[in-house]
C-alpha cells in the first residue's frame, strides 16, 4: 500500500465514522477493486469494534498501523463509540489478530435486522458471520413463515436464525464443525428463539444424507458452501452432489437459495449444474448484494440464486 493509498482509506474511513452504522455493516471493501492498492484490505463496523482485515502482507506493516492508531485519536473516531480496533492478518497461518484499541476480546455481540448474533475474534479466521449475505438471511426471513427449511454447510446458523425469526415452523442445520453449531445454538438463544424448533446436525454431508432426509420434505433447501474446504468439499466437483438430490429433499412447491461466493465463478455456473443436475427446479432471481459490497465486477461477487420447483 501506498502512502497515496493509506491516505485514500484514512480519509474513507474517517467519512464513515462521522455517522456510523447503527448495525454492523462493511465500512470499506478494498477486495471490490474499486480502490487501487487497496484491494486487499477490508474494514468492518461491528457494533463498537472496527475490525481491519489484511489479506496480503503489506510491504509496510508499520505505516498500516500509523495510520490505524493515527485514526483512533481523531474526534470522529471519539465520538463514533468505536472501543476496539483490530488488525487481523489473514495472509498468516494462524490469520492473528492485533489489538491496537483496547484490551483483547474473545467474543462480542452484535446486531443485524434487529437479530443478535455473537461473534468470535482472535483465534478464528472468520469471526462468524458474513456480513455480505445479510440481503440472502433478510429474503429468508420474509419468505421462512411456516416452512420446514434445511440449511446445508449451517456454519453458526445465520440463515436459521433468520428463519426462526420470521416463522420458520422447523429448521435443520447441518455443518460437520460441531463448535460452529455450538454458537449457532448461543445465536438461537440471544434471539430467544425455541430450540425445540431447531435440529443441529454435526456430521459431513455426504455421509449423511439418510439423518439429513429424515427431517424432510422440505419448503426450503439453503445451501451456501464454502469454495473450498481440504477434505470434504470442493466447489466445482462437489456443488453437483447436492444439487442431484434436490428432488429427493423437496415437496411440490419447495424452494432452493443456492449461494457461491468464488470471484472466479459466475452465476451462470450454478444456474447450468441446477438446469443439468435438477432438471424439475427453475431459475428464479439473484438477490442483490449490499451496496457497501459494490465490486467492479459484479459477477464477482456473491451469487445468492434462488430456484422454485416447477
Amino acid at each position: 500500500m501506498t502512502p497515496a493509498a493509506l491516505e485514500t482509506l484514512f480519509q474513507h474511513l474517517t467519512a464513515s465514522l462521522q455517522a456510523p452504522p447503527q448495525e454492523a455493516r462493511r465500512l470499506f471493501h478494498g477486495r471490490g477493486r474499486q480502490w487501487p492498492g487497496l484491494e486487499q484490505v477490508t474494514v468492518d463496523w461491528l457494533s463498537g469494534v472496527v475490525l481491519v482485515t489484511l489479506f496480503r502482507e503489506p510491504q509496510d506493516l508499520a505505516a498500516v498501523q500509523a495510520m490505524l492508531l493515527r485514526l483512533a485519536v481523531t474526534d470522529v473516531w471519539q465520538a463514533s463509540g468505536a472501543r476496539y480496533l483490530l488488525l487481523q492478518h489473514r495472509y498468516r497461518p494462524d490469520s492473528g489478530t492485533d489489538y491496537l484499541v483496547g484490551e483483547p476480546i474473545e467474543s462480542w455481540q452484535i446486531v443485524e435486522s434487529g437479530l443478535r448474533y455473537q461473534l468470535d475474534f482472535g483465534r478464528k479466521q472468520n469471526s462468524g458471520l458474513f456480513l455480505d449475505m445479510r440481503l440472502g438471511r433478510d429474503w429468508v426471513r420474509e419468505h421462512a413463515a411456516g416452512q420446514r427449511v434445511l440449511n446445508l454447510f449451517a456454519y453458526t446458523c445465520g440463515f436459521s436464525v433468520a428463519a426462526l425469526a420470521g416463522g420458520a415452523h422447523k429448521v435443520v442445520n447441518l455443518d460437520m464443525a460441531r463448535a460452529a453449531l455450538s454458537r449457532g445454538r448461543d445465536n438461537h438463544r440471544l434471539n430467544g428463539h425455541d430450540l425445540g424448533r431447531v435440529e443441529f446436525l454435526g456430521h459431513e454431508l455426504f455421509k449423511s444424507w439418510g439423518k439429513v432426509k429424515r427431517g424432510g420434505p422440505y419448503d426450503l433447501v439453503i445451501i451456501d458452501p464454502p469454495s473450498f474446504q481440504k477434505g470434504s468439499f470442493v466447489l466445482t466437483q462437489d456443488y453437483a452432489k447436492v444439487l442431484r438430490r434436490l428432488p429427493e429433499l423437496l415437496n411440490e412447491q419447495g424452494s432452493v437459495l443456492a449461494c457461491v461466493n468464488d470471484p472466479a465463478i459466475g452465476p451462470a455456473f450454478l444456474i447450468e449444474e441446477m438446469a443439468r443436475e435438477a432438471p424439475q427446479l427453475r431459475f428464479v432471481e439473484r438477490l442483490d448484494n449490499p451496496p457497501e459490497f459494490a465490486d467492479i465486477d459484479s459477477e464477482a461477487g456473491l451469487k445468492a440464486l434462488v430456484f422454485q420447483s416447477l
